[in-house]
């Protein structure tokens, strides 16, 4: 087997998709996790205005819906979460993707004391952060609120991982890597769009360039310049199909390179790192 279809296969990807069937794949995966934990009252999930996230929060919306409307009462929530650092350049689109959600409510948690104070502390104890490791920083708090949030509620929080995304570590690990659930893992960046286009969600919410916007000196660093590699090449390779071998190189390295952050934490009974 080829390092290519380990990584499909790993990753659970298909050449092809019917979103209407992937829908009704995630909301059904929501639905029962919710059922069969009966101390869950919903779901959480921060919203930055990008593709993954309101994806990701319409399936919970969609989930919630239909729970409650099962039940015969308002027994399940999604509470989205707006963690702006300061003001976010893009904040049109994050409300544009709470007008398309439409979520229970909608809490805002404005980060940037809590990052700025943690990195001064660390400067003042002698570590001084780069500005992408103060990125990291901000992922990581991002992922605490929404942890806490959901502590308070009773309920579970979501993550947006899916392969294209997976496939290359981007990700920040115990940031937005760590989360409860991944209902939209299985999916590529196309894929994901060809959900949101069947959900009728606006065209610009999934059209824009994607980026993690998490590095000052870098505002809004196109996902495509960080990684050297196009999504159209990643989805591609994901599919099963040929790629250019120097586009090929760079995402089988950043799989390879980033295979920690895809595993639990590592035990003496691990050996994958060995290989």
């Amino acid at each position: 087997m080829s390092l290519q279809q380990k990584i499909i296969e790993e990753l659970h990807v298909l050449p092809q998709i019917d979103a209407k069937e992937e829908i009704r794949k995630s909301v059904d995966f929501l639905k029962e996790y919710a059922t069969k934990n009966t101390f869950l009252k919903g779901f959480v999930l921060a919203l930055s205005g990008g593709q993954d996230s309101t994806l990701t929060g319409k399936l919970a919306q969609l989930a919630v819906n239909e729970l409650n409307e099962e039940a015969g009462e308002n027994k399940y929530s999604f509470w989205a979460v707006r963690l702006p650092y300061g003001v976010q350049a893009d904040e049109q689109d994050c409300q544009d993707a709470i007008q398309f959600i439409q979520p229970t409510k909608v809490y805002t948690v404005n980060i940037k004391p809590a990052v700025d104070v943690s990195v001064q502390s660390l400067k003042e104890a002698g570590i001084e952060l780069t500005d992408f490791l103060k990125g990291n920083e901000k992922a990581r708090e991002r992922m605490k609120v929404q942890f806490a949030i959901a502590a308070h509620h009773n309920a579970v929080v979501l993550g947006t991982d899916h392969a294209a995304e997976a496939i290359t570590g981007f990700f920040t690990k115990f940031g937005d890597g760590a989360a409860d659930l991944t209902p939209i893992f299985r999916l590529n960046k196309r894929q994901g769009k060809a959900l949101l286009a069947e959900l009728n969600c606006p065209k610009h919410l999934y059209e824009k360039t994607p980026t993690a916007d998490l590095e000052e000196n870098r505002p809004s660093l196109p996902d495509e310049v960080a990684l050297g590699v196009t999504y159209d090449q990643i989805d591609d390779y994901l599919e099963g199909k040929e790629i250019p071998e120097d586009a090929k190189k760079q995402i089988e390295g950043h799989f390879l390179r980033s295979e920690h952050k895809r595993h639990l934490p590592i035990s003496i009974f691990d050996d994958f790192w060995k290989k």
